[in-house]
């Protein structure tokens, strides 16, 4: 027995809306994704400088009268503050590895020598294991590496260059992006406090939207100022090392403030950053002296013990007070996510998400008021 269901055009029409909306946004969102993540990015650098600006600001008004405000000056200020650290960063660290990977590839050759035994020393150890003319094989083998790698980037060297203007373009958008934020987002937040609240007798949901989203803001500054303020820490205590080792190593001493700014740099990483940075100096002292990155190695792991159990807690003063596990899983999803950004934003994330939490009963009050 069939049945006929008779329906109107405009229930039919609201019938096929839904799935196509809901399609197109999905087409929307996976276009419109690196502009996304290069908006998402903006605003959390602005927030991380947040405190930076008030800082600023301060100074300003208090030298220069408080009778006026000084916002996108400061805002300016502590904006060129940070590219400039950046830039001098880049400009002191990157010299310094390049010449001490160089002086490494030098040295490798008498290296060589005393530790094998020179290619003599190297076809004796192959006729041990089996191996007429060791050298040969090693030679053939790494003739055709280079070859290989050659050709490679012969077949590459054009999508290199579109792919590294394309990420010099992305970093132009994210920095241009920064500083539209940091002056114009705060004016632009009130607008649409103030567009929600126009009109309506009940201004208990946009007040707690508004605090939900101050919470939220104060999460991602807070926890970013006192992660800098800690990294520095540590770059300062390597560079104090790095420069001691130098007295009595073969250690350079020109390298121990762009050592002390590695380590800085990869401590901005949860967790996993000290242990990164801390591996990067040795790789780099080991260039120049065994002796000094064996030391550096078992100084530089007390040190972090301390730091981690003294030092860290005290800076950062629970400011998040999330669970362990709650900061490792968020670091997993965000760094198969987007990668290294992604495991340096979780963290602020997974805090934004847990002031949701406890702001739920609030926003449901207010829903329903």
């Amino acid at each position: 027995m069939s049945k006929t269901i008779e329906t109107d055009i405009r229930t039919f029409v609201k019938f096929w809306l839904v799935p196509l909306g809901i399609i197109g946004v999905i087409f929307f969102l996976y276009k419109a994704l690196t502009g996304l993540v290069i908006i998402g990015i903006s605003i959390f650098l602005a927030l991380a400088l947040k405190p930076l600006v008030r800082k600023v600001n301060e100074f300003f008004n208090r030298h220069f009268g408080t009778e006026k405000k000084h916002r996108n000056i400061s805002a300016v200020f502590a904006y060129l503050i940070v590219v400039l650290i950046i830039g001098a960063i880049i400009g002191i660290v990157g010299p310094v590895v390049i010449n001490e990977t160089s002086h490494f590839f030098e040295q490798l050759p008498k290296a060589f020598e005393t530790t094998f035994g020179g290619w003599e020393g190297i076809n004796s150890f192959g006729r041990s294991i089996g191996i007429e003319n060791l050298q040969t094989e090693i030679t053939t083998a790494l003739s055709g590496l280079s070859n290989n790698i050659l050709g490679l980037i012969g077949s590459n060297f054009v999508a290199s260059v579109s792919g590294i203007a394309d990420i010099a373009m992305k970093i132009m958008l994210v920095l241009v992006l920064t500083l539209l934020i940091l002056l114009e987002g705060p004016g632009l937040m009130n607008v649409l406090w103030d567009s929600l609240s126009a009109g309506n007798e009940n201004k208990k949901p946009v007040n707690v939207a508004k605090r939900v989203v101050a919470r939220m803001a104060d999460v991602v500054s807070t926890y970013v100022s006192h992660q800098m303020i800690v990294a520095a820490i540590d770059g300062l205590a390597c560079s104090i090392l790095v420069l001691l080792l130098s007295l009595f190593t073969g250690v350079s001493t020109s390298i121990a403030i762009p050592m002390g700014m590695i380590t800085m740099i990869f401590y901005m990483i949860p967790m996993f950053g000290q242990f990164i940075g801390g591996i990067l100096v040795t790789i780099v002292l080991l260039c120049s002296s065994p002796l000094a990155a064996a030391i550096f190695v078992v100084v530089y792991i007390i040190y972090a013990q301390i730091e981690n159990n003294v030092i860290a807690p005290k800076i950062q003063g629970g400011a998040l007070n999330l669970p362990a596990v709650v900061i490792l899983c968020a670091m997993t999803i965000g760094m198969y996510m987007f990668g290294l950004l992604g495991a340096i934003i979780a963290i602020p994330i997974a805090g934004c998400i847990k002031v949701l939490v406890e702001e739920y009963p609030n926003i449901r009050l207010a829903a329903r008021s």
